[in-house]
């Protein structure tokens, strides 16, 4: 385990806390902008697949409980799912693909969307969401649009000044022992 992700990781966790409170705390909807995806894709894209999982899990369920947002149900089962999907998937196109960010984001979001009409279709019943997956996903997206450009516009910037001020090979890199 890499100490300096693990801290990392614990960061993406607490900004994906705070940042929906402060979108919140302004008068802006979580659900037009949606803060709480861009530290779990920056955390799937620096971090690697398993650490964006993970920060993906975490971050909603500590939300949900600490906050409210999101509701634990029914709402927080299918976010930790999505959200689990785009650190995971981000991760493993640039890392092991080495797809670049940008690329890596947009097919993380693609397959976030999938697992939440794959949910849908399996637990929504179960979840009481009676709707359509494909609407209630559509529905997610169209809402949720401006969000997006600001994801694809502004996250592979970040992500690459992150890179650089970290010094990316010191702080990022598998090969590099901790010590």
């Amino acid at each position: 385990m890499n100490t300096s992700k693990t801290v990392f990781a614990g960061l993406f966790v607490a900004v994906g806390v705070l940042l929906p409170i402060a979108f919140h705390m302004i008068g802006v909807s979580g659900r037009i902008f949606l803060p709480m995806h861009i530290p779990v894709f920056m955390a799937g894209l620096l971090l690697g697949p398993v650490y964006g999982l993970i920060v993906g899990i975490v971050v909603p369920v500590v939300s949900g409980l600490t906050t409210g947002m999101p509701p634990l149900f029914p709402i927080m089962p299918m976010m930790a799912a999505e959200l689990a999907v785009y650190g995971a998937v981000a991760g493993f196109i640039n890392k092991n693909l080495g797809r670049g960010v940008l690329l890596a984001l947009l097919g993380a979001m693609v397959c976030g969307r999938l697992i939440c009409i794959i949910a849908l279709m399996i637990f929504g019943e179960m979840l009481q969401i009676n709707t359509d997956p494909f609407t209630y996903v559509l529905a997610g997206v169209s809402g949720g649009l401006p969000g997006i450009i600001l994801q694809i516009v502004f996250i592979p910037f970040i992500v690459n000044r992150l890179k650089q001020a970290f010094f990316y090979h010191k702080f990022f890199n598998e090969e590099v022992q901790d010590g």
